[in-house]
């Protein structure tokens, strides 16, 4: 089980499923959502995921028809995204993470629209796209 919590710890939640592989997200509007030059998620079981406090500031951006991204309503924090097509899949924010994780990132994802002032300079495999069809992009 891993925990986590928002900036302003305001929402908390815990996960007791086992986590997908972190990825690395370089598209314009993940760098945009989290502003930096990258997002980091997991997808994650939503069964296995559970709100422990603040679930009324939890707010829901639609970013693309069908694509959610959830944040706190009170100091921002990106928490999850989810995808209409896939409903029980959320890929979680793993920087909102208590405990260490038992696994690294895995890759690079959407490099080719990747900002200009960052440069990738790991042995993660990188892929244009993404690399799963499953990936909720």
């Amino acid at each position: 089980m891993v925990t986590g919590h928002c900036l302003c710890e305001a929402v908390k939640f815990e996960y007791q499923g086992p986590l997908g592989p972190i990825s690395l997200c370089h598209c314009s509007q993940c760098r945009r959502a989290h502003g930096s030059a990258f997002s980091a998620s997991a997808p994650a079981q939503k069964v296995h995921f559970r709100l422990l406090s603040g679930e009324e500031l939890v707010r829901e951006f639609e970013s693309r028809p069908g694509k959610f991204r959830a944040f706190c309503g009170q100091c921002g924090s990106p928490i999850f995204s989810r995808v209409d097509a896939i409903p029980g899949i959320l890929r979680l924010s793993v920087g909102l993470m208590n405990e260490p994780l038992p696994k690294a990132a895995e890759s690079h994802v959407y490099v080719g629209s990747k900002c200009n002032w960052f440069a990738i300079t790991d042995d993660l495999p990188q892929y244009e796209k993404t690399q799963r069809a499953t990936d909720p992009h």
